[in-house]
């Protein structure tokens, strides 16, 4: 247990110093676009991705550093994406919100709500067709329950018992919409049974929580067992988007998730290690921005690098 506790200590807290450092480079203006970070939603990532192997297919969200830090993706060309720089994962082009690892299994982050899903889906059919118990795991929040394109997906699924995880990573706010207005269910996991399909809730800010119940998911789909719907109850700590004024919430309902920490819950059984841990994962996230920021930035003409030409040579 100590193993797999300090594992997933590690992984959150990787993805913990890496988010702070992205804020810190958004405010202070050298990170251009716009930037959605996952601070506070660590346990998620981390507990479902240290289930996985390498060979797993993972998709993700305009809110997916954590995802693909968990899955494997290298910090260092994650930041280099992040700032525009020609060594990044997509050479500068996609900046946070569409980084993709085909080789760690990440086909990818998405900016547009849901539509992670049916990729992921298809990951999941092609893994079926190799036979060689390949999962693949859709990341999304619960605005994305509302899409029906989660629907979709869930019918098709469960009639081709298709081997993928629906992790939907409900951080209690679809942009600045409290859930409360916006989702019918009482849970986001009671979409499950109409498909016939497992689902359950789980307390996203618990690390093992989360890996035992993933751990439970996987292994019934990597043995045939089909898909499932887990629901990790979890919270933002920052607003949608850095520089969110936050005006849909008040400091106290902060404060409260806040004083449960995912790191810390998990540090209460690492009693003396974690300080090192940190230090660790700061060190690296810093070396990243150091060497990302010193890249050169996407040529630019890579924007039409990549894009499917006519006959004539008309960018299509």
């Amino acid at each position: 247990m100590t193993t797999t506790a300090r594992r997933l200590y590690r992984t959150m807290a990787r993805i913990r110093q890496f988010e702070v450092a992205a804020a810190k480079l958004m405010a202070s203006g050298r990170l251009p676009g716009t930037l959605h970070v996952s601070i506070g939603q660590e346990a998620v990532a981390a507990g479902v991705c240290d289930v996985l192997r390498r060979d797993d297919l993972i998709t993700t969200t305009h809110r997916g550093h954590g995802h693909c830090l968990a899955k494997g993706g290298e910090p260092r060309a994650m930041m280099a994406e992040l700032l525009g720089r020609s060594t990044g994962y997509c050479g500068g082009r996609s900046g946070s919100m569409h980084i993709a690892d085909p080789a760690a299994g990440i086909l990818g982050a998405n900016a547009i709500v849901g539509a992670g899903i049916p990729i992921a889906l298809g990951g999941a059919f092609a893994a079926a067709r190799k036979g060689r118990g390949g999962v693949a795991v859709a990341f999304f929040g619960e605005g994305a329950v509302a899409q029906g394109v989660f629907h979709e997906s869930l019918n098709l699924a469960a009639l081709w018992k298709l081997p993928i995880v629906f992790v939907c990573e409900n951080n209690q706010y679809v942009e600045l919409t409290p859930v409360s207005v916006h989702l019918a269910a009482k849970h986001v996991a009671d979409h499950a049974a109409p498909y016939g399909i497992p689902g359950s809730q789980v307390d996203g800010n618990d690390a093992h929580a989360v890996r035992d119940a993933a751990d439970e998911a996987v292994a019934r789909a990597r043995e045939g067992g089909g898909p499932a719907l887990l629901e990790c109850l979890t919270y933002r700590w920052h607003g949608h988007f850095e520089g969110d004024p936050q005006k849909y919430r008040d400091a106290a309902e902060v404060a409260e998730w806040k004083a449960g920490d995912p790191l810390n819950r998990l540090a209460a059984s690492l009693p003396g290690e974690t300080e090192a841990i940190d230090d660790e994962a700061r060190r690296e996230m810093a070396d990243a921005v150091t060497a990302a920021e010193a890249d050169p930035l996407a040529a630019p003409d890579s924007v039409t690098a990549h894009v499917y030409r006519l006959p004539g040579g008309a960018l299509r």
